[in-house]
């Protein structure tokens, strides 16, 4: 005896799907993020070129590592509109699920990027400081200074649905963090200007390069943690099991297990032993509605049985 979520099939009933939980990030907002893609490649390309510039015009390590590293983050928005724009595939006969797993690849990618990128910044600062070179404050100021107008415009463009995905939340982050190392740079430049220390260019590269690293880490660890299956950071499994095995006339649940399918949306399949039997419509609607409201968890499926026939692989069972 097995039931499954009402909408849980091949072609996951979207529209049904749409309507129950519209007030899902992972719905919401696709033609605004679309643009907010868009118009930050745009912005950020046309920076990187006049950063690259003006940087190798005064030899300033600090605009030509910021100049790599935004080059390195319209990769990373790149990759996280494709991860987007894959997840929206229908799933069909040989991926059931679709292709939302690709939100979270681009995530991870786009991490593993960032803090490549930085390792590269920090080796090149670490090599400046034996020998550095006086940089030209003023030009630093202004050219950082439109940076920061450009990150944070961009950042705000992706803030909305950086709470509820992570590839989102990549993006968003990616945009912050470069409005930070713009903002360093203004920093530097104005000590330059000041104080003429030639050693604060590569020492504000350095204090950008950690800042980032620390943020990007976290990001790196739960898209890696999430490719490989692991229960997403927000669910915790154990109350997810004290839920099932708290259900009437469940008295005990194996094969419990809890993963995302992409950066937005999770999935649960467990078996509930029910001796009694009472695993009607009505009985699974409410486990999944329950799940759904205490977990965010969307896709359900539940196999009850009276007796159980196999012993499961979950972590708990009991």
């Amino acid at each position: 005896m097995s039931a499954s979520h009402p909408h849980h099939d091949a072609d996951h009933d979207h529209d049904h799907h749409h309507e129950e939980h519209a007030h899902h990030g992972h719905h919401h907002g696709r033609v605004n993020h679309d643009r907010a893609f868009a118009i930050g490649i745009a912005l950020n390309l046309g920076f990187v070129a006049i950063e690259a510039y003006y940087g190798w015009q005064i030899d300033s390590l600090a605009l030509l590592a910021d100049a790599g590293h935004n080059l390195s983050d319209v990769a990373g928005l790149v990759l996280a509109w494709g991860g987007a724009l894959a997840g929206r595939l229908r799933p069909d006969a040989r991926h059931t699920y679709g292709w939302q797993r690709a939100s979270l690849l681009a995530a991870f990618v786009n991490s593993l990027l960032l803090l490549v990128a930085m390792g590269a910044l920090a080796l090149e600062a670490v090599q400046r400081l034996g020998s550095p070179l006086q940089p030209a404050g003023i030009t630093m100021m202004v050219v950082a200074g439109v940076g920061i107008l450009i990150n944070t415009a961009t950042a705000l463009l992706f803030m909305r649905g950086s709470h509820g995905d992570l590839n989102i939340r990549s993006a968003f982050l990616h945009m912050a963090g470069d409005a930070l190392v713009s903002a360093g740079v203004v920093v530097a430049g104005a000590l330059a200007l000041k104080f003429s220390w030639a050693w604060i260019d590569p020492v504000v590269s350095l204090l950008i390069a950690a800042v980032i690293v620390y943020s990007t880490w976290d990001l790196f660890r739960q898209s890696l943690h999430l490719l490989f299956d692991g229960v997403p950071d927000a669910v915790n499994l154990h109350e997810v099991h004290a839920l099932l095995r708290g259900l009437p006339g469940v008295v005990r649940v194996h094969d419990l297990h809890v993963w995302a399918m992409g950066s937005a949306q999770v999935a649960l399949t467990a078996h509930l032993v029910m001796p009694e039997g009472g695993a009607d419509d009505a009985f699974l609607k409410h486990a999944t509605d329950e799940l759904h409201e205490h977990f965010d968890i969307d896709h359900v499926t539940l196999q009850a049985v009276r007796e159980p026939f196999s012993e499961g692989c979950g972590p708990v069972a009991h």
